[in-house]
């Protein structure tokens, strides 16, 4: 696959609002290891080569250990997540994959009772947000570097 345009070139004002959408973050009590979580789970769902080059190196860098890292895919047959992480994992995973069975009613309740409603709510922008940046990776061609 060759990269067909670059969205901050073809139009600087969409490229402009999806980085003001991130500054949403910076104020939020989400915390930077479980939206890199989260971005790498989209990712790998979604097969976006790009966005998982880009997360899985900035959760290096945030202090992720390769073993988590390797086995995200995994997650539920692992003990290396934390109930909070696992509740955050599979939010991501309905919310990514949400024409199968939407979000069921037991992932979201779950999540409220772990994270509360605010946390939780900022754990469903991060998942949107990744899956707008997938798509755009995906569809315009971006290639790893």
């Amino acid at each position: 696959m060759k990269t067909r345009f670059k969205l901050y070139d073809a139009d600087p004002e969409a490229w402009k609002a999806m980085i003001n959408w991130e500054k949403y973050f910076e104020g939020a009590e989400i915390t930077k290891a479980h939206r890199e979580l989260i971005k790498i789970r989209a990712s790998q769902i979604n097969g976006c080569a790009f966005c998982l080059n880009m997360h899985t190196k900035d959760a290096r860098k945030n202090g992720e250990t390769e073993q988590r890292i390797y086995t995200l895919s995994a997650w539920r047959d692992t003990t290396f997540f934390t109930d909070e992480e696992k509740a955050i994992l599979a939010m991501t995973e309905a919310v990514t994959d949400i024409t199968h069975n939407h979000v069921p009613d037991a992932v979201y309740e779950n999540a409220v009772n772990l994270l509360g409603e605010k946390y939780t709510a900022q754990v469903l922008m991060a998942i949107i947000s990744i899956n707008a940046w997938n798509r755009i990776a995906i569809t315009t061609g971006l290639m790893p570097e």
